[in-house]
């Protein structure tokens, strides 16, 4: 938002420094990001008149000008084209920073012919992009030759941009910051008479009217306006124009000025239409799906719908709130002009503006939230600064519909102000700030009903009046109290999630892999191959199709992770991420997993090819090694997990398993990924992965100060080994768990170094060979205590699995 000082102080009466201004504005949250004073660049130029101008004796091109500085005559060497005798212009003595020309001015010669100063042009001086000559000023300024450039031309007044939020759409009209201003004690807000009062007796030859059914009727509730016959349009006048380039707008003409003026001054946008370009009644509805719109812009526009429009007889005018259309523009032939101000829904005003790509002030303003009851103000605002400058005679108002009146009324209590931040003020004081920003307070303390005024749609609550009080009195005024700190070390702060997920990272970056962060959204197809995909998941406003759904495991993003990886030549890779998951929207559907993806030579035991031998892709055994290690890392002794069968459908149904605690609980899964997810993820070959659940894990029981007893033993250990004969579908995992649980006294490991089929074991039967090791702790054990545990071995193995010992 951009204004001028003397456009502000058109609305505030103040006597306030520039500095005071800009201080004020960033601490009541109008924070300035920039002020531009045309007299600090220009301030060395002054106005001079050429007295001579003889040819250059040695260039034809050039001129030899005698000119009057006001301060005695100066010879300048000119090229431009209308440089003559009693020409009024710009003058720039040696030492003079030129800004169009970034270059500091000094005497010379010129073709041997010296030179001491310069005329300008308006692009050195950055007033325009015009360079086809130097300035040529009216003879009225002829009295003001010596002084200062910018102070007989008007252009030393500071252009002030500052930066306004959403919630604050009053704050994009000059009044409104003025308001500001003047509550927070930085002057007096004037009093606004600027708007026409007649009472016209020719009736409106266009009359208005809104279609809408009663479900969409939001979409314009209101719509003013008026015609003006007899207008003279042309130039607007030179204060308008040059406020107007002051902030970054070409003046276009008079009657579009005077709508542009409006918007920027009350944040009340307008349109006017050429009378002669309208055919019957000019209404308010929703497009048509064939209609098209060449707007002001000179683009053309295809409608649908959902938009809402101004049209008459021969079709659309305007998209309301957005632009209006080329067709019914006005110009400089233009003698009668019809007046529109209307309030538009700012939800779908916004919608309009992203489905069509245009953007321009009103669409800025209503899509923030411009006074629902500024219609009628609009249209006699524009009124009066077109009958002065363009004349004319103005018809009745006409209105279509009522404006909203649904102003927020709120009980307040003066005390919240103190409760709330901390800073004492009278209950006078705080109703004064906010009288002065426009609210209706009735009532007593601590009994107050406050409504606020209709330009102000960003409060809702007591908490808003707070912060409306305490920006005004000063955000510098709340009291620091500093919090209060405990004696001695802090206590740890970390959650026992937090810990585990930061103990499994480490855990699978010491294992080799490699920590990916993806998204925690993806597409529907990855979803619903992963079990997601429930309409719970979809998000309603996605960033893109790719990304409409929560995901239900860390393993799609990872694979399209290991996908961008592989096509761009990487064949051993090895990622894993720790992080949230979703089943669902309730507050317990979401979860916490860490999962990891191995793929190529990326094995946990090294990745890549080696000399000393042939290298081995990862396997589903790399996958459980990995799953294993994490549970580990969550605290949990993996030693107790179960290993089943059962694995989700997109793991390969014979490479893959899961790791249980009892018959429901599961762990983690592991395997192979099936060959179809794989395709579909862009991967060829076997593609390990898992992912541990870290929910699933209990909760480590607390442990005492006390660290166990170190317990060592001076008798040497005794092994055994056992080939047992078991159907082929006998899980070895079994046999392991068998022969552990047949003396836990003495058995303190078991592992299988041997599986055999094949042979003359027979169809559907394989020998698995176990060496068990067995540690006395009192006495050397006897061969028959020895036969005894082999013994309990055979038996535990035969009833758990059903094999027998080899002979």
């Amino acid at each position: 938002m951009k204004f001028t000082l003397d456009w502000l102080k058109d609305h505030l009466d103040t006597k306030a420094s520039l500095e005071e201004i800009s201080e004020t504005l960033s601490r009541i949250g109008l924070e300035v990001e920039g002020i531009d004073n045309p007299g600090d660049k220009l301030g060395a130029f002054t106005i001079a008149r050429v007295v001579e101008a003889e040819p250059h004796p040695n260039a034809d091109k050039l001129r030899v000008c005698k000119v009057d500085t006001g301060n005695g005559m100066a010879q300048v060497v000119c090229g431009a084209p209308n440089a003559r005798a009693g020409l009024i212009g710009v003058f720039a003595a040696p030492g003079v920073y030129v800004p169009g020309s970034d270059f500091t001015l000094r005497a010379a010669k010129i073709r041997s012919v010296e030179s001491a100063g310069m005329l300008c042009s308006e692009r050195e001086l950055e007033l325009s992009s015009e360079h086809d000559g130097i300035i040529d000023l009216p003879e009225s300024v002829a009295k003001h030759i010596g002084e200062r450039f910018v102070d007989v031309m008007g252009l030393n007044d500071p252009v002030i941009e500052i930066a306004i939020t959403p919630n604050r759409p009053d704050a994009l009209g000059v009044r409104g910051v003025a308001r500001d201003l003047a509550a927070a004690g930085l002057g007096k807000l004037k009093k606004d008479d600027a708007a026409y009062a007649g009472d016209p007796k020719l009736k409106s030859p266009i009359k208005i009217k809104l279609d809408f059914e009663n479900d969409a009727a939001n979409a314009c509730p209101v719509f003013a306006g008026r015609v003006i016959r007899g207008v003279r349009n042309g130039p607007a006048p030179a204060w308008l124009q040059r406020r107007l380039k002051a902030v970054g707008l070409r003046p276009i003409n008079a009657l579009v000025d005077v709508t542009n003026y409006i918007s920027l001054d009350r944040c009340r946008p307008l349109h006017v239409y050429d009378v002669a370009k309208l055919s019957g009644p000019i209404t308010a509805r929703f497009g048509r799906r064939s209609e098209q719109l060449k707007a002001l812009d000179g683009k053309t526009y295809m409608l649908d719908e959902a938009m809402c429009v101004i049209a008459d007889a021969n079709g659309v005018l305007g998209l309301g709130g957005v632009m209006g259309g080329e067709a019914s523009g006005c110009t400089q032939s233009t003698t009668d002009v019809f007046i529109e101000a209307a309030y538009f829904d700012p939800l779908r005003t916004a919608m309009t503006g992203r489905k069509t790509g245009m953007n321009s002030d009103a669409r800025y303003r209503f899509e923030r939230g411009v006074d629902p009851q500024s219609a009628e103000l609009g249209v006699a605002l524009a009124t009066k600064m077109i009958l002065e400058i363009c004349g004319g005679e103005p018809s009745k108002l006409e209105v279509a519909g009522e404006a909203p009146k649904d102003r927020t009324a709120i009980k307040f209590d003066p005390k919240r102000v103190e409760k709330l931040t901390g800073v004492k003020l009278k209950p006078a004081e705080i109703t004064g700030y906010l009288k002065k920003l426009g609210f209706d307070i009735e009532g007593e303390a601590p009994k107050l009903h406050i409504t606020a005024p209709s330009w102000r749609p960003d409060i809702h609550g007591p908490a808003d009046l707070v912060e409306e009080v305490i920006r005004l009195h000063g955000i510098d005024n709340v009291p620091t109290t500093p919090l209060p700190s405990p004696l001695g070390t802090a206590k740890p702060i970390f959650t026992e999630a937090q810990k585990r997920l930061k103990a499994a990272r480490r855990a699978l970056a010491s294992r080799g892999l490699v920590e990916a962060i993806t998204w925690s959204f993806i597409p529907r197809a990855d979803a619903e191959g992963f079990g997601g995909g429930s309409l719970e998941t979809e998000l309603a406003n996605p960033i893109s199709r790719e990304m409409s759904f929560m995901r239900p495991s860390l393993i799609p993003g990872l694979l399209r992770a290991a996908a961008g990886n592989f096509n761009r030549g990487a064949s051993d890779i090895a990622l894993f991420e720790a992080g949230q998951a979703f089943a669902g929207d309730a507050p317990g559907d979401q979860f916490n997993a860490a999962s990891g993806v191995r793929i190529g030579l990326a094995r946990s035991g090294g990745m890549g090819r080696n000399w000393d031998g042939a290298g081995t892709s990862a396997g589903f055994l790399d996958a459980k090694a990995d799953a294993l290690a994490t549970l580990a890392a969550f605290g949990f002794d993996p030693e107790k997990a179960s290993v089943n069968r059962d694995a989700p459908g997109w793991l390969h149904p014979g490479r893959s398993g899961s790791l249980k605690l009892g018959p429901k609980t599961t762990l983690a899964v592991f395997g192979e990924l099936h060959p179809d997810m794989a395709e579909a993820s862009g991967l060829s070959g076997a593609v390990a992965v898992f992912e541990a659940y870290m929910d699933a894990v209990p909760a480590p029981k607390k442990k005492g100060s006390a660290k166990p007893r170190l317990e060592t033993f001076d008798l040497q250990p005794v092994r055994r080994d056992f080939a047992f004969l078991l159907d082929r579908e006998a899980a070895a995992g079994d046999v392991l768990k068998a022969a552990l649980s047949a003396d836990k006294a003495l058995i303190v490991d078991a592992g299988i170094f041997d599986v055999f089929e094949g042979g003359a074991l027979g169809a559907g039967k394989k020998s698995i060979g176990l060496e068990v090791t067995l540690q006395p702790r009192e006495k050397t054990l006897t061969d028959q205590e020895i036969d005894a545990v082999s013994a309990k071995i055979i038996s535990e193995v035969r009833r758990a699995t059903g094999g027998e010992i080899r002979s």
